[in-house]
């Protein structure tokens, strides 16, 4: 949960770059913790309920036709995602990774786990991802992600 990040943000005393002290890049850092709910979460959600999820959970195929929809409404987001909040910066608040990388990064992922490597073929997303995970350390990542890349295991 936000409320929860901003919580542990606040009583431990992270760096400043997590939710930064400046007021422009924590209001860059709120917009788009306020803008994900409906948008990369509603959307990256979506995708990876339809193409692991659903499968897994009724044991039928996908009709190819939802699928597709699903698809096309993570990709909308997703340049909106780069034009709106990366645009040139190495991370979504300036130069240094925040919460917003966080959030965004865990977001992303689960399409990806489903099987839609949405980063493939968007070099400016890729980029950001590689930044985010050496920012946070491979290791911690890779971790972080262990379980849900084995989905299909299940």
């Amino acid at each position: 949960s936000i409320a929860i990040l901003l919580y542990l943000v606040q009583k431990f005393k992270t760096p400043d770059h997590w939710y930064p002290s400046d007021l422009q890049k924590r209001a860059r850092v709120d917009e788009y913790l306020s803008w994900q709910h409906a948008n990369i979460r509603t959307k990256g959600s979506k995708l990876f309920l339809t193409k692991a999820m659903l499968p897994l959970l009724t044991g039928q195929p996908l009709p190819p036709e939802k699928l597709e929809f699903a698809t096309e409404e993570l990709n909308v987001t997703l340049k909106q995602f780069e034009e709106k909040f990366l645009q040139d910066k190495p991370f979504i608040a300036g130069s240094e990774i925040s919460l917003a990388d966080l959030v965004a990064v865990v977001e992303l992922m689960q399409p990806v786990c489903a099987g839609y490597d949405l980063f493939e073929e968007r070099p400016k997303l890729k980029e950001w991802r590689r930044r985010v995970e050496e920012a946070v350390g491979k290791q911690l990542f890779q971790e972080a992600h262990e379980e849900i890349m084995n989905i299909k295991n299940f």
